[in-house]
């Protein structure tokens, strides 16, 4: 009935995990069997009295519901298992080396789980010299070595051992394997849940605890990322409205009308918009003594504060390219584009690591997306403060 599986889908009972058995799954069928039919007994009485379920036909009903939902998943199971140890999946496994060869050790052992590892992606420090490698799938250590392997066994899984946030070069991993439609796994110490209880799809792989890439959810920041902007970059107005309007008077004073210029930058999702600035020259003319004034104090950068409030800035995130830039480097660097999940900042982690405009554009990349997948409100405020010391509105070239 709809009811029951719209629990059992709630309960994500229609996403196993790597080796699931139909005995765990008692419980919680018996569960949603219980729920659904008190619901269904509940609307007969309601429409017709005379064909109520009563004391006897409804824990029958209940436990017949259950029984034959367990008994199907156990066929099922039992045929997958089947298949599995027929046709394993080409696996790679991403973490530190030792580790990710007793994971590997063990998968080879238990073909049940359906996973083959065809290669280990080490991210940690290299295992002791003279370690017995035994069956052990090779070390691809370089991108080429990694696409070979992709190209060569088909890959369609991928197995972390760390959290792919921990690490920029696990993250970028993340995302490839992302976009090219592999399935992700975490295991070891990066599928723990600190005492949560485990969600759906959770398993193990022979003491590994496995579980999946929660691929659908939130994006990162959302609505507390924007919340903290609004009230940040609201303050921060009104405390500078006099400055604000004393630089705007001394512009349109100094070097006539037009005291704005708009920048065109690419923002989240790589739209387009227009970032405010206070005009520091004439188009072809260098700046005077007031506009190298406003860049070195990075004045001309206050009205960037409205970008913020309208939502085309973060007061934190990736530094705002220009677009014909922005096109180079995604060309040039896989991981560039993937910055544009979040709206650019006014600061960042990138820049209060000093990297700036004459940073390599892969390094910025890498600091971007590592703040991007480990966001939190906490991580704002510490970019914040330790932007305090620097120009927090910094000068962006035209």
């Amino acid at each position: 009935m709809p009811v029951l599986l719209l629990l059992n889908s709630r309960a994500g009972l229609y996403r196993p995990g790597p080796a699931p058995a139909a005995l765990d799954e008692v419980a919680p069928l018996l569960g949603r069997a219980a729920a659904g039919w008190c619901a269904a007994g509940a609307a007969l009485a309601a429409l017709h009295p005379g064909l109520a379920l009563g004391p006897v036909a409804l824990p029958a009903a209940v436990a017949a519901q259950a029984a034959l939902a367990g008994t199907a998943r156990a066929v099922v199971y039992r045929a997958r298992r089947a298949t599995a140890r027929r046709r394993p999946r080409s696996t790679l496994l991403v973490g530190p080396e030792p580790v990710a060869r007793q994971l590997a050790a063990a998968l080879l052992a238990h073909p049940e789980y359906g996973l083959r590892p065809v290669g280990v992606v080490p991210t940690g420090p290299a295992a002791p010299q003279g370690a017995p490698a035994g069956a052990a799938p090779p070390l691809l250590r370089s991108s080429d070595a990694l696409t070979r392997a992709v190209i060569r066994y088909t890959v369609r899984d991928a197995v972390f051992l760390v959290p792919p946030e921990s690490d920029p070069y696990a993250a970028a991993l993340l995302r490839r394997f992302l976009g090219q439609g592999t399935a992700v796994w975490l295991a070891g110490a990066a599928a723990a849940r600190d005492g949560r209880p485990p969600g759906p799809g959770a398993g193990h792989l022979w003491g590994f605890a496995c579980r999946p890439w929660e691929a659908g959810r939130a994006r990162p920041g959302g609505p507390a990322k924007r919340a903290l902007d609004l009230v940040l970059a609201s303050a921060a107005l009104l405390l500078t409205l006099p400055l604000l309007l004393g630089c705007a008077l001394a512009v349109r004073l100094v070097d006539g009308p037009g005291v704005f210029c708009r920048l065109p930058r690419l923002g989240q999702d790589g739209r387009r918009c227009a970032l405010l600035r206070f005009r520091i020259a004439r188009p072809g003319t260098p700046p005077g003594g007031l506009g190298r004034w406003l860049r070195r104090t990075s004045l001309d950068g206050l009205p960037q504060l409205w970008n913020v409030l309208r939502g085309e800035l973060s007061l934190v995130g990736p530094r705002p390219e220009r677009p014909s830039r922005a096109a180079e480097f995604a060309r040039r660097h896989p991981g560039y584009a993937a910055r544009h999940r979040m709206p650019p900042g006014l600061t960042g982690l990138a820049q209060v690591h000093g990297l700036r405009d004459g940073a390599r554009a892969e390094e910025r990349a890498r600091f971007d997306n590592l703040y991007i997948d480990g966001w939190s409100p906490g991580g704002d405020l510490r970019i914040l403060l330790r932007a305090a010391a620097r120009p927090l509105f910094r000068r962006e070239d035209g």
